[in-house]
């Protein structure tokens, strides 16, 4: 059995989609916030998970706060940690403490807007394709070894908001997707790259809008 932590700072909606998804050799050992009013803690409880919360305010230096943060994942003893909405840039310590067993899911089609406001920025460049990215984290922000990616076509008339939702579908489809491949041992680190034992391919490509006949 492969125990989980899911670290979340709000409602956590990823990680929702991730208990409900009930995957098979899975365990969620721990839902984990830095912030006491974190949504995501009552559902977690209401589905009997384990949950602590580490403050982040509580500590005088990011170093110190990771060290406190690492120190409560660990009691746990888990085999993956998951980021679901967790809004801490986490030090470099921390990211090699964990690395191999970190993922993130990003709401841009990585390396496409990375950091904040990814929905706006993808408006502005005027691009047809965004999209979600579950990834390893690495060191560098949003720059780690990509997963798995889902798109979605930017309409016209798209705002951030509506934008948001339609990509907010997709994570809910695709982290699941990768934290099962993880469990079930299929997902390997070569090069910088990850390799999924088995991964299906879809021939040819696609455009948006249709090219038409």
């Amino acid at each position: 059995m492969n125990k989980i932590v899911i670290l979340i700072s709000g409602r956590g909606s990823n990680m929702e989609a991730i208990v409900r998804a009930q995957i098979p050799g899975a365990e969620v050992a721990a839902v984990i916030a830095n912030r006491p009013d974190a949504a995501g803690l009552a559902f977690a409880v209401d589905h009997g998970i384990v949950t602590q919360v580490v403050d982040h305010k509580a500590y005088p230096s990011r170093e110190a706060f990771d060290a406190a943060l690492a120190d409560a994942i660990d009691a746990y003893r888990p085999d993956l940690v998951v980021l679901a909405g967790f809004m801490r840039v986490l030090t470099d310590a921390f990211v090699a403490r964990y690395a191999g067993r970190l993922l993130n899911i990003h709401p841009s089609l990585l390396p496409s807007f990375p950091g904040l406001h990814t929905h706006r920025k993808a408006i502005e460049a005027g691009v047809r394709v965004h999209g979600a990215t579950v990834h390893f984290v690495t060191p560098t922000l949003d720059c780690g070894p990509v997963v798995i990616q889902a798109a979605v076509p930017v309409l016209p008339g798209d705002d951030e908001a509506t934008l948001a939702r339609r990509v907010l579908e997709q994570e809910h489809r695709i982290y699941p997707q990768a934290v099962r491949w993880f469990v079930d041992g299929r997902l390997t680190l070569t090069d910088g790259r990850v390799l999924v034992q088995g991964e299906g391919a879809l021939p040819g490509g696609w455009t948006v809008p249709p090219v038409e006949a």
